[in-house]
Order: structure tokens, then C-alpha cells, then sequence
């Protein structure tokens, strides 16, 4: 007779009840992914000059046509609340001091990847596809290139592009701005 596992998922509020309560600490690395609590990984000196890089080039891009969130939480369904390195969210006047963004409110959700490429490509970016975010890119400091996702649906993006040194990057919701890959690897 074969035993089966059964897994306890665990919804937005329950993982804000765990947060309020103390089981949950601030100085706890871990995002709500599909309804499992997973421990982020330790943030390498690469990673965090590019995160801090990409900060600055979309603020000196956009000024306050955007906001800028680095490393905090978006709620893109009701059992998965990532934290990735950079959302491109719209402005809003509290800050989204009442509720953290949810997809509508997200025009790019950017992931910076050394050791964490193969879990951004297979975990995080499909993640975002299924919950309807237009644009996510993975910033892949090791490769020095930037994967660009669009065309959400269920099964994941339906394009991906490429993009090296040398090329230039147009937002979805901004055709006006072009990004130079050369500005975001630094």
C-alpha cells in the first residue's frame, strides 16, 4: 500500500495571519509561491548591484510616471505572493499603503538571476504568466542578457525574446522609452 503526501497550501491571509502573529518574522527570507511558503536565497553582491542599477535607470527613465518597488511583495492571486527584484507598478497616491499591487497595477515585473536562473525561468516567470502580468524579464547577470516574456496565457508566455549588449529594450506600456541592455547590466 502506497502512502500519498498531502500538502497544506496556505492562501494570501492566512500567510498575513502567520506574518502578524510572529511565525513569520521580518527577518525571514520567504515569499508565498502557489501556496508554499519557499525560502529566497541569499542576495550575492551581483545581484544586488544590478537590483540597485535597475532602480536607478527606471527612476532616471520614468520619474513619476511609474513607481519603482524593489524587493517587496505584489499579490498576483490568492496563493502566491512573490517578491520580486523590480515591479514597474502604477503610481498611486498611498503608495499601496492599503493593499500590496496586484497584476492590474503592474506594468513589468523584473527578476535578476545569478543563481537563481533555473527557478526564475521554471517557477517564477510562469507564476506571472498565469496571473495575467504583461511583461516579466529575467536580468541574467552570468549570460549578461535579458529574456524579455510577453503574451501571457494559462500555459505561460507565448514570446520570449532575447535580448544582448548592444540592443535596446521598449516597454510594453511605454513604446516611448528605450532601455539599452548596456544600461542594465551596467
Amino acid at each position: 500500500m502506497t502512502a500519498e503526501v498531502l500538502k497544506r497550501l496556505f492562501t494570501v491571509e492566512q500567510y498575513h495571519r502567520m506574518i502578524e502573529t510572529g511565525i513569520i518574522t521580518e527577518g525571514d527570507r520567504v515569499e508565498l509561491i502557489r501556496g508554499e511558503i519557499v525560502e529566497m536565497a541569499a542576495i550575492e553582491t551581483r545581484h544586488a548591484a544590478g537590483v540597485r542599477r535597475l532602480n536607478r535607470l527606471f527612476y532616471d527613465k520614468f520619474g513619476d510616471r511609474v513607481l519603482v518597488s524593489v524587493q517587496n511583495p505584489v499579490e498576483v492571486d490568492e496563493y502566491s505572493e512573490p517578491e520580486p527584484d523590480i515591479a514597474i507598478l502604477r503610481p498611486r497616491g498611498d503608495f499601496y499603503g492599503s493593499a500590496h499591487p496586484i497584476p492590474e497595477d503592474i506594468f513589468l515585473l523584473i527578476e535578476v538571476s545569478d543563481s537563481t536562473i533555473r527557478y526564475d525561468r521554471t517557477i517564477k516567470i510562469p507564476l506571472y504568466a498565469e496571473d495575467n502580468i504583461a511583461e516579466a524579464w529575467i536580468v541574467d547577470v552570468n549570460a549578461e542578457l535579458v529574456e524579455v516574456y510577453r503574451q501571457p496565457s494559462a500555459t505561460g508566455y507565448r514570446s520570449l525574446q532575447t535580448f544582448m549588449r548592444g540592443q535596446t529594450i521598449e516597454l510594453l506600456a511605454f513604446p516611448d522609452v528605450m532601455i539599452a541592455v548596456n544600461e542594465i547590466l551596467g
